[in-house]
């Protein structure tokens, strides 16, 4: 179990990120059978192969997989080229110390901690553009709408309703976020606060940093991690005499908050003709959207979640 304490000195403040490094580590750990859901195996069998041998090695290990790997984002906009910008300047002894920490067979690693960080940050960066960059807008997407849930469940219920729904290993206890996990640990959270990081390949577990200086962050699966490698969605044929096939069939795909180009892929549908389409069911109070960055999600309503369930 660890205890990540929420001190009085600031450290209530709890903030979300988005780590595409994170999703690398995912990645291959799935394809080395170290972290394997039936969730992405429609993923799995069509992931290219990738020779980098030495990372392998690294995400191999049952337990710890370093830090300095993925480090913490700055936020939702958090791209890969800072990511490894953030890795290729980790400090050698850090490395050192982290590599040490492995419980894998590291032998095929340079023994100098510094070209051994810059090998380890080429194949990420080959994982990156071989496996991640061409799916990362529908990750991305959905990371994106589970912070926009997740944030709405802090503004309106607070931080216990949040974290009651965050991860059935995570609860809050008192001024306290206890994670049960294979650790024991009680920390502080500093004046940076507690980040909260979700992640598709992290389904359905739930992982800590807490090796300094890493400000301490809390990995969690985001929700509708199920149905992203699945793109057909089911029309309701009822609704689509009345709303027309095209806004039912775009009513039915946001069983999750989506923005326009993940719909239009989805649905197979121009994004010009989805957004069209999502302005009339917006202005029929069927949907709301909210903006998160550079990109609006849609979200059905409660009068919406009805008449797509035939309760009106």
């Amino acid at each position: 179990m660890i205890e990540l304490v929420l001190t009085a000195a600031g450290s209530q403040r709890v903030r979300f990120a988005i780590s595409p490094l994170e999703e690398v580590l995912g990645a291959v750990r799935t394809l080395l059978g170290v972290r394997t859901h039936p969730a992405h195996l429609p993923w799995l069998s069509g992931a290219p192969a990738v020779d980098v041998p030495e990372l392998a090695a690294v995400l191999s290990a049952r337990h710890y997989i370093t830090e300095f790997l993925s480090p913490p984002p700055d936020g939702p906009e958090t791209t890969a080229a800072a990511q490894l910008r953030a890795v290729r300047a980790t400090p050698p002894s850090q490395v050192a110390l982290e590599l040490g920490m492995v419980d894998a067979d590291l032998s095929l690693l340079p023994a100098d901690p510094a070209t051994a960080r810059d090998l380890l940050a080429d194949q990420l960066e080959t994982v990156w553009h071989t496996l991640l960059a061409p799916e990362w807008p529908r990750l991305r997407e959905l990371l994106a709408a589970d912070i926009a849930f997740r944030t709405r469940q802090l503004g309106s219920g607070g931080i216990a309703a949040m974290f009651a729904e965050l991860h059935p290993r995570v609860r809050l206890a008192g001024t306290s976020v206890l994670i049960d996990i294979h650790a024991r640990e009680r920390l502080e959270i500093d004046s940076r606060g507690l980040l909260l990081i979700p992640a598709v390949f992290a389904w359905p577990g739930v992982g800590v940093v807490t090796v300094p200086p890493w400000q301490i962050s809390v990995l969690y699966p985001a929700r509708g991690v199920a149905s992203l490698w699945t793109s057909e969605v089911a029309l309701p044929e009822a609704l689509a005499e009345v709303l027309g096939r095209t806004r039912a069939l775009l009513l039915a795909a946001l069983d999750r908050p989506a923005a326009t180009t993940e719909l239009a892929r989805r649905c197979g549908l121009a994004p010009a003709t989805v957004s069209a389409h999502l302005t009339a069911l917006r202005g029929a109070g069927l949907l709301a959207s909210e903006r998160r960055g550079h990109r609006v999600l849609y979200r059905r309503t409660e009068l919406g979640d009805a008449l797509l369930a035939g309760k009106l």
